[in-house]
């Protein structure tokens, strides 16, 4: 059987109960019984505040099973009855906002088909962000227009192939900010499921756009290509790198600027994709690609 999915509190973590009495009641008890009710651990639910005919509890985790939550009104008021120094009654109420919202419900049939309703219509949306996609081309001879790009719109036209709805992003130039500013509203506010860069990933100072991704996913993957000597020439850095990081919604990648690596690193990246969402697994079979074609085009050289 497929586990529910957990469905994120939103940080509306505070459950109220209102027109409740106590008198001695161990805190620690009630939390404990508030806990069983709706499937919890003990030590993730907690009395925030008692006083008067108030008990405000918080749950402490970012995300719950609602179906296990859902229409536990009775269970959770029948718990708490039977903690010594607790007493309900017909005008004790429950009072919570968002996830949490759904332990009210009388009839826990009608919130289960709630449930499922919008889980499909979650899962709708899931699928229409994954398969939008938007590519940005990076530089000041491509912001100028001084030389053609040929990356944003192959790679367009290969992501189209491969079923995404795709936006040709503008042109960004050699700007941590400009970058970091692209991909944050690309990712998380635009609703895209992909976003993909070509240049900006050398060893020179000017080549940003990893560190540009790092800045927003600091746990992103990036996989050297090859090594370079740091301090020699222009190169600022010791690699050259790609980057695969998630953004808000969006699975990013950051691929050399070159036609030809651009066009191999994304036909790596979207084959990739359609097996699996790990930005590590998809960095390194990115990097492999791209190694082997560097080495190919070296071997070929004349001594």
């Amino acid at each position: 059987m497929t586990a529910s999915p957990e469905w994120d509190l939103l940080n509306k973590t505070e459950l109220r109960i209102e027109q409740i009495g106590l008198d001695g009641a161990d805190l620690t008890e009630v939390a404990a019984a508030v806990a069983g009710a709706l499937g919890l651990p003990a030590e993730d639910v907690i009395v925030i505040d008692a006083r008067d005919d108030v008990l405000a509890l918080d749950v402490l985790r970012s995300t719950v099973d609602a179906y296990r939550i859902a229409g536990r009104r009775a269970e959770l008021l029948a718990a708490l009855a039977g903690v010594p120094g607790v007493s309900v009654s017909d005008a004790t109420s429950l009072c919570s906002e968002g996830m949490l919202g759904w332990i009210a419900s009388d009839d826990g049939n009608e919130a289960t088909e709630a449930l499922d309703r919008a889980r499909v219509m979650a899962n709708q949306i899931e699928r229409t962000i994954a398969s939008r996609a938007i590519v940005f081309s990076t530089g000041p001879e491509v912001v100028s227009g001084q030389i053609r790009d040929t990356n944003k719109p192959w790679i367009a036209d290969r992501l189209r192939e491969a079923g995404f709805k795709v936006t040709e992003g503008r042109d960004l130039p050699d700007d941590h900010d400009a970058i970091a500013g692209a991909l944050r509203e690309a990712g998380e506010e635009l609703g895209y499921g992909l976003i993909i860069t070509t240049g900006g990933v050398g060893a020179e100072g000017k080549d940003g756009t990893v560190e540009a991704l790092l800045s927003l996913d600091p746990g992103a993957a990036t996989p050297t290509l090859f090594a370079v000597e740091q301090g020699h020439g222009r190169h600022t850095k010791a690699q050259v790198r790609i980057g695969v990081g998630e953004v808000g919604t969006a699975t990013v990648g950051c691929l050399p600027g070159p036609h030809a690596e651009a066009t191999i690193g994304a036909e790596s990246l979207i084959s990739t994709l359609a097996i699996t969402r790990d930005k590590t697994a998809i960095a390194e079979a990115v990097a492999t690609t791209l190694r082997a074609r560097l080495r190919h085009r070296h071997e070929d050289q004349p001594a």
